[in-house]
């Protein structure tokens, strides 16, 4: 069996880390980038030695593809979707899943109708740090989990970001940019949401560019610049969740989870790996009424992946007749709760969740992306 065959739509600036892991996974080859400017899919190409460049139809139609990654922005990912099933691929996707639930929905739909499987981004909850850390929990580490608190609060992508509107646009800003990430590990160590209070701020109605050529222009702000969103599992956890582009305080990547008999942190959720550590419930009472902890570490093995490793799980889930870890039905749920954070926010009122996800599975053990298992 040889390496199946990937190729890529959309080359933008994620992209390239897209290559740099893929290029590094033995049991996938690129064969083909696609792109709306077939000069910038050609430059790509040429960059990191793919030997075939084009227009995404030329992705769809290519002989060798079998898995289609598709890395277009957030509007147009359904669309690209359900072109590459028509076509008879498999789909990776950037996230959101897509930016309607309607649309998403329609895209699984079709993909099961065809046999194909979908996937969606982020990835990252197959990170050796997240893996370790939900292993931890479901080995009773914290006891029996209660609640959770997550926090992503920078002072936006206006800083750094050469064209940054889009990112404050209708289908992003930091709940549909940020929030699948910290949504999708709630979703993996708890279950499926049941219902969502949110409350969402602009600290302005327009930003400004502050680096590259566009630099002093200003653009929108179409949609809240900051949420906070309380979650209620079917399983009985809680959680609560701040998602902000209007902070002087630039403070993320906080996922706590606490249980019955102690508390852990776990790794960024945008990232793939990073410090686990739990701390137990009763601590040394210091100076009558301070409680000094000690928190205990949680090793494990840090290898170095990165964006990718789960269009590689689907590849061998569907080898091996796997459910693969970040499922398009994953990617539903958690759009569906984001865009019910929306609406509550909208409303003031709180709103059921509609749909459910099964439980999200782990990596098989010893999975390694570097070692070939064709």
């Amino acid at each position: 069996m040889s390496a199946v065959g990937i190729g890529i739509v959309g080359v933008g600036v994620i992209s390239d880390t897209y290559l740099q892991n893929l290029s590094s996974f033995p049991d996938v080859e690129v064969l083909i980038l696609g792109d709306l400017f077939v000069e910038r899919a050609r430059e790509q190409a040429e960059k990191y030695g793919v030997p075939a460049y084009g227009s995404a139809d030329d992705v769809f139609g290519h002989p060798g593809v079998d898995l289609v990654i598709n890395l277009t922005i957030p509007a147009a990912h359904v669309e690209v979707s359900r072109a590459a099933i028509a076509a008879g691929k498999h789909v990776w996707t950037e996230k959101p899943l897509g930016l309607d639930r309607d649309g998403a929905a329609l895209l699984l739909r079709e993909a099961d109708a065809a046999g194909l499987r979908v996937g969606s981004a982020p990835d990252t909850l197959l990170g050796p740090g997240f893996q370790a850390a939900r292993r931890a929990i479901e080995e009773g580490r914290i006891g029996r989990p209660l609640f959770a608190q997550t926090v992503f609060q920078t002072q936006g992508p206006d800083l750094w970001h050469p064209n940054p509107a889009f990112l404050f646009a209708h289908g992003a800003g930091p709940l549909l940019d940020m929030g699948p990430y910290y949504f999708s590990a709630l979703v993996s160590l708890f279950g499926a949401v049941d219902r969502v209070s949110a409350f969402g701020t602009k600290a302005s109605e327009e930003r400004q560019i502050h680096t590259g050529d566009r630099a002093g222009e200003t653009f929108p702000v179409e949609v809240p610049s900051t949420m906070q969103i309380i979650a209620a599992f079917d399983s009985g956890v809680q959680s609560q969740s701040l998602l902000s582009f209007d902070s002087a305080l630039e403070r993320h990547g906080i996922v706590e989870i606490h249980g019955t008999e102690g508390s852990i942190v776990i790794p960024d959720p945008n990232q793939f790996a990073g410090r686990i550590a739990v701390v137990a419930p009763l601590g040394v009472l210091r100076d009558g009424m301070s409680v000094e902890q000690s928190w205990i570490e949680i090793e494990h093995d840090q290898i170095e992946v990165g964006r990718g490793l789960g269009a590689l799980d689907m590849v061998r889930a569907i080898a091996d007749g796997r459910p693969h870890v970040a499922s398009g039905r994953l990617g539903l749920h958690v759009l569906d709760v984001l865009l019910s954070a929306a609406e509550s926010a909208s409303t003031g009122e709180t709103v059921k969740v509609q749909s459910t996800v099964e439980p999200v599975p782990l990596l098989p053990a010893g999975f390694d992306p570097f070692a070939s298992t064709l």
